[in-house]
């Protein structure tokens, strides 16, 4: 199915997961560990002990569906000490399923109003 990057949340689960768990199961740790609910339409990453297996749980108005993708070499998460519970976006959820683990994020651009504070307090001649 395609999603419009800009209007879906993705939570990942920042614990192993058993990959037993299926659509109820992750339904749950989902809708408890996350704090979230699974009926309004964002996705749910859940990865196992052994960062190999990756599952992705959605609600599509008629159904569940669940994504799963197993690695043959390598993993999706190298320490689990260094992830929590949180919220990405699209491309970082496709950037995980490659394979690309994203340490810091920078935003290339400033916005207007921080110009001031980048170039110092200079007077406003100096700044037109």
């Amino acid at each position: 199915m395609f999603f419009p990057e800009g209007r879906i949340r993705v939570f990942l689960y920042g614990a192993p997961v058993d990959m037993r768990n299926s659509f109820d199961g992750l339904y749950a740790l989902a809708r408890h560990g996350l704090q979230q609910d699974p009926l309004d339409g964002q996705l749910f990453a859940f990865v196992n002990r052994r960062a190999t297996q990756m599952r992705v749980l959605y609600w599509d108005r008629s159904g569940w569906c669940l994504w799963a993708k197993r690695l043959e070499a390598g993993r999706f998460i190298r320490d689990w000490r260094e992830v929590r519970h949180r919220e990405m976006d699209c491309t970082a959820l496709k950037l995980m399923l490659e394979g690309i683990e994203v340490k810091r994020q920078l935003k290339r651009y400033r916005r207007a109003g921080n110009e001031e504070l980048h170039r110092g307090n200079h007077s406003e001649a100096s700044l037109r």
